[in-house]
């Protein structure tokens, strides 16, 4: 006998979760599938070793690249999806991201709806997860209906000297929007504590406004909601019509269940989605479900990003470093033809994280040990858009492996990010050529294997022939089929996309609340 739903969601991440806690008050039956489990709290959670250098919480998946070669993907299949270990970096896009924008390797293509059509919905997602910042400082954000609902993290004073002398330099520098449960002015009620393993780690005191603490947690009180757990969806199976989802068939600890959904939903991350449709094919959809279009799998995006650890002569006593920003270079202008993309603080190095630098990190600082180093790095996260290209694609073999074929992009963009931050460093007094690229997964160093920022599998759009859904995230060819992941991205801009997923989940819940009405 097969379950009933109004809504089945596939996926709890910040698509799958917000959408599911948008839709509870509803009162309609919804089921939350999640193909991980809860988090388990452990005092590896704040363990630099576990968390960078084994891979503790990285999914045992494999993947191949286009030429065959098998990679473990950095994915991380929990409930709350990737935002459990994810920096909580909430930007919004800037309001020229909904256009179209000319780059180095082509052109980022407009959405079919504008800025004004999401700027409700971000302000929305802004106070749901509880968003520390202050609009108006970054001159390239676009307007806000609502200030955040929390003051901007303060800045350690480190960073205060470094955001005075951008300012002194002709800089924009701006505080960052940062998802934490934080109370600064009563410390001692408040849930964060402010501490050093955030950016990249699970949150050991639940801290961190994730899609499992913000959207799913509160919604298990619900008579409505049903979660289950280490439930992976294989396959969705069609009426005869070939219009409407009938079943989603589920792989549940080694037992297959099908459950049947008025509303079926995929939220499980953009390559992922896209694997769950093509390895539904049938006779109605021989390319997969919904791809008529031939869309399905392709225009993969992750952002060109470069982490960056700049030594500084005074040592860094930084503990929650990520609280500034900068995005001066974010558009062409004062002699760059392109835009250039975000500058923003990383999570604050430590000797274990680093311990894959250390030859670079040596011959950089002959007489220091790794723990000085680190007492003395002050860190960058650059971001650049990457183009939605056709051949960057999720494929599947008819085993159902996911083969991502990716060819990065803009290159030259990154390059002049790059530069531009030395130049910046002269400004806050650090010499400019004591400056590394580093990377924190050093023993899992495979580019294509960054897929934290992964989107645009399924974008939207108005014309069938070119987009998978439409305006509403609705598959143009399935009637009750919706993708309300990063899928959905025709272009990725260049800042974080967890807060455009999570809006465009309350906006699609919207729709979707008064479909069923």
């Amino acid at each position: 006998m097969t379950d009933h739903y109004d809504v089945i969601i596939v996926g709890s991440g910040a698509g799958g979760g917000t959408l599911a806690h948008a839709l509870a008050k509803s009162g309609k039956r919804i089921l939350l599938l999640e193909r991980g489990d809860f988090l388990t709290r452990e005092v590896e959670n704040w363990d630099p070793g576990p968390v960078f250098v084994e891979g503790r919480y990285i999914s045992p998946d494999i993947w191949y690249d286009s030429a065959g070669k098998p990679f473990q993907p950095q994915a991380h299949y929990y409930v709350g999806g990737a935002t459990k270990l994810y920096g909580a970096a909430l930007y919004r896009l800037r309001p020229e991201d909904f256009g179209p924008l000319r780059h180095a390797d082509g052109l980022s293509p407009a959405w079919p709806v504008g800025y004004d059509e999401f700027e409700p919905w971000y302000t929305e997602a802004e106070w749901l997860y509880q968003v520390h910042g202050v609009h108006g400082e970054d001159p390239t954000e676009g307007h806000c209906s609502k200030d955040y609902p929390w003051p901007p993290v303060s800045h350690e004073p480190r960073i205060q000297q470094i955001s005075e002398a951008l300012s002194a330099g002709g800089y924009h520098p701006f505080h960052a929007p940062c998802g934490i449960l934080l109370d600064e002015a009563n410390r001692p009620v408040s849930t964060c504590i402010r501490c050093a393993t955030c950016d990249g780690y699970p949150c050991l005191v639940h801290a961190k406004a994730d899609a499992d603490i913000i959207a799913v947690r509160p919604l298990l009180r619900h008579p409505n909601v049903t979660l289950l757990v280490n439930a992976e969806v294989e396959r969705l199976v069609t009426d005869a019509s070939g219009r409407n989802v009938r079943y989603v068939q589920v792989n549940r600890q080694g037992v297959q269940e099908f459950y049947e959904g008025d509303i079926v939903v995929v939220s499980a991350g953009a390559a992922n989605s896209a694997k769950i449709l093509l390895r539904s094919a049938s006779d109605e959809h021989p390319a997969g479900l919904a791809n008529g279009s031939g869309q399905v799998g392709r225009n993969y995006m992750f952002h060109n990003s470069k982490a960056i650890v700049a030594l500084d002569k005074e040592r860094n006593g930084t503990v929650f470093q990520k609280t500034l920003g900068l995005n001066d270079f974010y558009f062409p202008g004062d002699g760059r033809e392109w835009p250039l993309g975000n500058i923003q603080m990383l999570g604050k190095s430590n000797a274990m994280a680093m311990k894959g630098e250390e030859p670079k990190l040596t011959k950089l600082a002959p007489r220091w040990s790794l723990d000085e180093v680190a007492r003395h790095a002050v860190d960058f996260w650059l971001t650049t858009e990457d183009v939605p290209k056709p051949d960057n694609r999720v494929t599947v073999d008819s085993d159902g492996n996911i083969h991502l074929a990716y060819r990065q992009t803009n290159d030259a963009e990154a390059d002049g990010l790059y530069r531009e931050l030395r130049t910046v460093l002269n400004h806050i007094g650090m010499a400019a050529h004591h400056v590394l690229s580093k990377n924190f997964y050093m023993s899992m160093d495979v580019p294509v294997a960054a897929v934290a920022h992964q989107a645009g599998t399924c974008r939207f759009g108005t014309d069938p022939a070119d987009s998978v859904l439409d305006v509403n995230c609705k598959a143009h060819e399935v009637d009750n089929l919706y993708v309300v992941d990063t899928s959905f991205f025709p272009s990725i801009g260049a800042v974080n996309p967890a807060l455009t997923a999570m809006a465009n989940a309350l906006r699609v819940a919207d729709h979707l609340t008064h479909r069923m009405a």
